[in-house]
């Protein structure tokens, strides 16, 4: 996050629970020149300190489902637009449960999961309903190849969040989000193979995201079945700590991402979109300082926002393309 601040050139206050690894951050990337702000989660005062006079507030601090709430309530506090990069389902729900009157009563914008997954699928939503019409159902598959190990954060994040993950999550059924429903899909037809892919349900932000500004029946978040066995391997915080900081330069460009987006409308014709790029961790450095300039630079309505509720999704989806994302709808064009 802080190389694409730093690339930029977005002048950047860096806050953190310890001064030396902000210190540390900070001169690994050329931001020797940033002030530094030391806070806690467990300390508001300290936090809303901290983000005092910053148009808006970046928190890719996970995980987020223990300490999130507590940026979110200091950035609202503090007048900050607020945008994260959390991937955990249950906490991208309990922002939209929790802060949406108090960020409209703060006159700011939080926008939650601004990260690659989420937001370009959340976009892409918008794209083929505004194409189908009504819509009935929206299903999401997510396909990440190659990578390396994931970051420390992220796995301290799967170890909050394991056994949501393996129950699959929320879906979306017929106005309600709901747990423990089996998928209705078990296979896709991914783009560039001839035969289905085996697949089981996730708990991705989307099917959060997704109803607040899309109206439809149905939506579920899938990846591939073969992530199941994957889940069941030892994972304690001695191993975490154990690990390097994250994967190296070359696995992360070797990585390739492909999410499918397959809708179909009230009457039965259906459309897909597809998203696909390299680097999960950088697109959403990417990704998530885009959408606080974004918010600064052209507010949004106040309250917790959906992607496309906060941007317009063409055009930032467009943004993307230079940074190696492809988009394209396959379907009726009307």
């Amino acid at each position: 996050m802080l190389t694409e601040l730093a690339r930029r050139g977005i002048e950047s206050v860096l806050a953190g629970r310890s001064l030396a690894r902000l210190d540390k951050a900070a001169s690994t990337v050329g931001l020797s020149d940033a002030e530094r702000r030391v806070a806690d989660t467990d300390d508001h005062e300290a936090l809303v300190n901290a983000f005092l006079d910053c148009d808006g507030v970046i928190n890719c601090a996970g995980p987020f489902t223990s300490s999130g709430e507590a940026v979110v309530r200091a950035a609202i506090a503090a007048g900050s637009h607020y945008v994260d990069t959390s991937g955990e389902q249950l906490y991208v729900k309990k922002i939209f449960d929790t802060f949406g009157t108090a960020a409209e009563s703060a006159g700011v914008s939080v926008v939650p999961a601004t990260n690659d997954g989420c937001l370009p699928v959340d976009l892409m939503a918008q794209i083929l309903a505004d194409r189908l019409g009504p819509v009935e159902e929206i299903v999401t598959t997510h396909m990440v190849v190659g990578g390396g190990a994931m970051s420390r954060g992220s796995l301290r994040s799967l170890v909050e969040t394991i056994d949501a993950i393996k129950a699959g999550g929320f879906a979306y059924y017929d106005g309600d989000w709901r747990s423990g429903m089996p998928a209705r899909h078990t296979a896709i037809t991914l783009p560039g193979h001839s035969e289905a892919t085996p697949v089981m349900a996730f708990p991705v932000s989307e099917v959060v995201t997704i109803p607040r500004h899309i109206r439809l029946r149905h939506v579920e978040g899938l990846t591939e079945a073969a992530l199941g066995d994957q889940l069941n391997a030892p994972l304690t915080p001695e191993i975490i700590e154990s690990l390097p900081e994250g994967p190296d330069e070359d696995s992360r460009r070797a990585q390739r991402f492909t999410y499918v987006l397959d809708a179909v409308s009230t009457d039965g014709r259906r459309v897909r979109g597809i998203v696909q790029g390299p680097d999960t961790y950088g697109t959403t450095a990417v990704i998530a300082v885009e959408s606080a300039r974004r918010l600064i630079a052209d507010p949004a309505k106040p309250g917790v926002l959906a992607p496309a509720q906060a941007f317009q999704p063409i055009a930032f989806l467009d943004f993307l393309i230079p940074h190696g994302i492809q988009w394209n709808v396959e379907g009726p064009s009307v």
